[in-house]
């Protein structure tokens, strides 16, 4: 028997794992009761508050001074968002926030987007220090920063305005950081290369090739901003007390010297309201958004 033939013989192929075999080599494995039990117990904690808000929010104010609190919703959320609308200006408040909310959501998304693209593809001078300079300002809190930044908007005559909430957060460090680390692997340099040599410019390269890759990381960054802008309430309390954003406003539930919170807790589920429509809304398209940048990478 020749070499060649003892070569060839040795040269089995690999054996095909048995069904039973794969699965307990995590191959084509699915989730059993122990995950969906834990699904469920995060899902539960998490939406607890908001359905207990609304079960107070939508009883009268002795629920919470009874021995045995309400756990299901009452008949009087309207009676209740009614006193809201009476008490505040809620339309206003709501359409400040929308604004707000939106163009930080538009300018953090299209900034950070640039930014994150330059440090990630683009070589320059000084990229690196400039990224370490940037990841140093997350570790700045942002309430020390509020006294000289105050006084800026005040000497700008920007206080009592809508831009003096929107125009300090146009870009955040986060934003520029989450783009960066998104883009540096998404994006193959050769790619890029290949558009330059096809003579496409910069900005159409960042265009054409940067911005769809992109999508993804684009559209959870727009949501947590969004979320984040829609629930600030310190920075806005400083600088738009008379013009308020709705979480500002929420607060003159309070100013009495008797608080109701049935009524603190009705505005509060009215305030929700716009997040849970935006994550019924965006959630599909988001989710498939994700799915095909983890498919393309």
């Amino acid at each position: 028997m020749s070499a060649a033939t003892v070569d060839r013989g040795t040269r089995t192929s690999a054996p095909t794992p048995k069904p039973g075999k794969r699965r307990s080599m995590g191959i084509e494995r699915r989730p059993g009761w122990f995950t969906y039990t834990l699904i469920g117990v995060f899902f539960v904690a998490g939406a607890y508050p908001l359905y207990w808000s609304f079960v107070i929010g939508s009883s009268d104010k002795s629920a919470l001074t009874s021995t045995w609190p309400p756990l299901l919703p009452g008949g009087q959320f309207w009676i209740n968002a009614a006193e809201v609308f009476d008490t505040i200006d809620f339309w206003k408040a709501l359409l400040n926030s929308v604004i707000v909310s939106s163009v930080i959501t538009l300018s953090v998304i299209v900034f950070s987007t640039l930014a994150g693209y330059a440090f990630a593809k683009l070589r320059f001078r000084g990229r690196e220090g400039l990224m370490v300079f940037v990841i140093a300002t997350l570790a700045v809190p942002t309430q020390l920063g509020i006294i000289p930044l105050f006084m800026l908007m005040k000497d700008f005559g920007w206080t009592g305005t809508l831009g003096a909430v929107i125009i300090p957060t146009l870009v955040t460090a986060f934003g520029v950081f989450f783009m960066r680390q998104y883009l540096v692997d998404v994006i193959p340099d050769e790619l890029i290369e290949a558009a330059r040599v096809d003579g496409a410019s910069m900005i159409r390269t960042f265009w054409h090739v940067g911005v769809p890759a992109a999508r993804p990381a684009m559209a959870i960054l727009g949501l947590f901003t969004f979320m984040t802008a829609w629930t600030d309430y310190l920075w806005p309390l400083l600088v738009v007390p008379q013009n308020p954003t709705l979480q500002v406003a929420l607060s003159q539930l309070q100013s009495a010297k008797y608080v109701d919170y049935s009524v603190v807790l009705a505005g509060a589920v009215l305030a929700t309201l716009p997040l849970l429509i935006l994550f019924v809304v965006a959630g599909k398209q988001l989710v498939s958004g994700i799915m095909a940048g983890a498919v393309k990478g």
